[in-house]
């Protein structure tokens, strides 16, 4: 079961974030073989940091709670909160088989969030711009709750345009960047 995990930074949580960097690339490096795509996200100045997100294949919901909740910076204090939700990877491929590369360009997280009838399941016409692409879902897989992508895009408008917006309650673009430890 795959799992998209959202964790957004609370205001002034930077210092303690960087303390705790080694920690939280450990903790990641135990879920190397799961991973799917992750990253941080920024404020529109490309420089502040705001979030983390990180997409694994794991067991159950149970264990997704344990990653996401388990990781140092959560229990640390860093995050205000956890969008922590099933998702299904639509293109079956990770981050590191994007053919675009893992720089330059824009890059953005779009999370469409919604109730109601499932919207955006087929794969947007321009795929090659696609990172990730899936439903967010409910545990148990049955209800749809929204669609998250990784994107590479012009700007936030174009990426924002990959999903059908009257069909959404929100949507919101994040910037982002592959993540990782520095090679």
């Amino acid at each position: 079961m795959e799992f998209l995990c959202y964790h957004r930074d609370r205001a002034g949580s930077l210092p303690l974030r960087e303390e705790l960097l080694e920690e939280h690339w450990a903790y990641m490096d135990r879920y190397a073989e799961e991973m799917i795509a992750r990253g941080p996200t920024f404020a529109d100045d490309g420089d502040t940091l705001t979030g983390s997100v990180h997409i694994v294949d794991l067991p159950d919901p149970a264990a997704a709670r344990a990653f996401a909740f388990d990781e140092p910076n959560y229990q640390a204090g860093a995050y205000r909160d956890v969008l922590l939700r099933r998702w299904r990877n639509t293109l079956g491929r990770t981050m590191w088989d994007f053919p675009g590369g893992r720089t330059g360009d824009n890059r953005y997280l779009v999370l469409g969030l919604a109730t109601g009838r499932a919207a955006d399941l087929a794969l947007p016409p321009d795929r090659d711009e696609l990172i990730a692409y899936g439903p967010l879902l409910s545990d148990d897989g049955a209800i749809w709750l929204g669609t998250a992508a990784l994107v590479r895009a012009q700007d936030p408008d174009t990426a924002r345009a990959i999903l059908t917006p009257d069909l959404y309650a929100d949507i919101e673009v994040h910037n982002w960047q592959f993540g990782g430890r520095p090679s």
